[in-house]
């Protein structure tokens, strides 16, 4: 064993390098939207590519040209394809706000080399399924990161999506989450997570079989760590006991790799996702792969190549502004996990595990880090007396916005409108009702400056919102309430204790009426928001001594 605690491999089998494919684009080129292909398990290139491999362009050089050249390499996409997108998290009093990337992988086999990696040649041509599902969630102060994974076999509600290209409407149906790429595209994904988690998502990365490739390849080899010999067949993957330099095809091998450890499920799968990209984020904060200017340049070639992205992320600069804000979390901030989940009756599918995940949901929501080491920060209810008193209340301006539609829930006509009566009949004679169309999961009451503090406060307490509901933001200039989808009825706000919140739609068994939404009750308003469930296994960044359990069915 070795100090870290890591199995030590023999001295023939250290640092085997896979097998290396031929320089190029892999597979990368002509790839457009629909049934053509769409980027692949490429969490872990996700990041890279959108941050930290493109801050090469500064080191690499390159001039205008190259860089349009880079831009036009891009592949891009609608961010967006359902009926109600959720409004972007607003900025807090520093005028900080919180980012949300969506990181995707496509199974694709809709080119040559696809189907040479991925095998399966009879699903040539079929519309891909996204089988690698992360969200990337970066705290407002860039202090922290959370990583969430969702099993692509989760049941969801996939909402109605448009595909922009050719108009197609897909109607909401109840699938499993991988099934929503074939809706539209990436933007249908991002629709589908916007309805389970109430996440409001920036933006998306996806990346195909050959992207991993030859982005794994490019970056030069991340050390994994096995805990004894594993074969498995079905990814091609096999490795000796200890730490091995994965790179190229063998780092794919690596990623798809599900039978091989742990019970063989999902589960080990994103656990040692997570592991090779910790070790892939740690290999390139050290700077030991970015050091040469050829590898750099090939980097951001490869790393443009390989990725489609949302409209919002389609350019170099703005990968590259999104690379240096990504650089500013440390390592020990940043913390991987999959969502808690539980197999349905029968086990053909998966669900988000009733509490525990809409906890993990909800912390998100309210940016609150998946490490634990926010307690005290953010607790239910606290907030600081405010230095003003609240002013009468026939003085207050309020501005009321109905965000109760979600992505598979129309809105409910006339919240704005009742809720500014029900505060208007406390005597709040200024509170009006805003017709403007928002799409909001939590209620919220924004305010400006500090001195509006205490009258957002009174608004609160009028109506039994809950304190910690109550923030200022840097985008507001008087007091706005949001009636969220957590209050779709009712003139005052719900006790959570006991009414539903709008948390994962997803369908307890197969016999589950299908036109239905059934919902979790809530976990916003759990003793400690910043408390993360027992059942949340999380992998910090700066964990070099994980090592994957290796299922000893596939051993040699």
């Amino acid at each position: 064993m070795s100090e870290t605690g890591r199995p030590t491999a023999p001295a023939e089998a250290e640092r085997v390098p896979g097998p290396r494919p031929a320089a190029g684009p892999g597979g990368g080129g002509g790839r457009r939207r629909g049934g053509e292909t769409r980027r692949k398990r490429g969490r872990v290139v996700g990041w890279v590519a959108g941050g930290l491999a493109l801050l090469i362009l500064g080191a690499a050089g390159g001039g205008w040209l190259y860089i349009e050249h880079l831009n036009n390499n891009l592949t891009k996409d609608d961010l967006h394809l359902g009926d109600n997108k959720l409004e972007k998290s607003q900025p807090n009093a520093a005028g900080q706000a919180p980012m949300n990337i969506l990181l995707l992988g496509s199974d694709s086999r809709n080119s040559d080399e696809n189907v040479r990696l991925g095998g399966a040649r009879g699903d040539r041509g079929r519309p891909p399924l996204a089988d690698v599902q992360m969200l990337l969630h970066v705290s407002a102060d860039r202090s922290n990161m959370s990583v969430l994974s969702i099993p692509r076999d989760t049941r969801v509600t996939i909402p109605k999506c448009t595909d922009p290209d050719d108009k197609r409407v897909y109607a909401q149906r109840i699938d499993k989450i991988n099934a929503s790429l074939q809706n539209g595209g990436p933007g249908c994904t991002v629709a589908t997570w916007e309805e389970l988690t109430g996440i409001p998502i920036d933006h998306f990365m996806m990346v195909d079989f050959a992207g991993v490739v030859s982005m794994a390849d490019a970056v030069g080899g991340v050390p994994v760590c096995v805990d004894r010999n594993v074969h498995d067949r079905k990814s091609g993957l096999r490795l000796k006991a200890g730490e091995t330099v994965v790179r190229g095809e063998q780092a794919l091998q690596w990623l798809r790799t599900r039978h091989g450890f742990e019970d063989g499920s999902d589960l080990g799968r994103a656990k040692a996702q997570h592991m090779y990209m910790n070790a892939m984020v740690r290999e390139l904060k050290a700077g030991t792969k970015l050091t040469n200017p050829g590898k750099l340049r090939n980097l951001a070639e490869q790393a443009t190549r390989a990725l489609t992205v949302d409209n919002g992320l389609g350019s170099v600069k703005k990968l590259y502004d999104l690379g240096e804000d990504l650089r500013r979390v440390p390592t020990k901030r940043i913390t991987m996990a999959t969502m808690p989940w539980v197999y349905s009756q029968g086990g053909s599918y998966v669900l988000p595990k009733e509490g525990d995940a809409e906890k993990v949901f909800s912390m998100i929501r309210h940016d609150i880090a998946l490490d634990g080491r926010d307690k005290g920060r953010r607790l239910p209810d606290e907030n600081p007396e405010p230095s003003d008193p609240a002013a009468p209340p026939a003085e207050i301006n309020v501005r009321v916005l109905n965000g109760t539609g979600t992505a598979a829930q129309a809105p409910v006509a006339g919240r704005a409108s009742l809720v500014a009566g029900r505060l208007q009949h406390k005597g709040f004679s200024r509170a009006w009702a805003d017709t403007t169309r928002v799409s909001k999961w939590d209620t919220q009451i924004s305010y400006g400056s500090a001195d509006l503090h205490g009258d957002a406060l009174a608004v609160a307490e009028a109506l039994g919102i809950p304190r910690k509901l109550v923030r200022q933001s840097a985008a507001e200039t008087g007091i706005t309430l949001t009636v969220g989808a957590d209050w779709r009825a009712g003139a005052d706000y719900p006790n959570i204790s006991t009414s539903p919140a709008p948390g994962p739609s997803a369908a307890p068994d197969a016999t589950a009426d299908p036109t239905e939404t059934p919902r979790e009750d809530g976990a916003a308003d759990h003793e400690d928001d910043s408390k993360v469930p027992d059942s949340l296994d999380g992998l910090n960044g700066d964990d070099n001594s994980a090592c994957m359990t290796v299922n000893p069915r596939h051993t040699f």
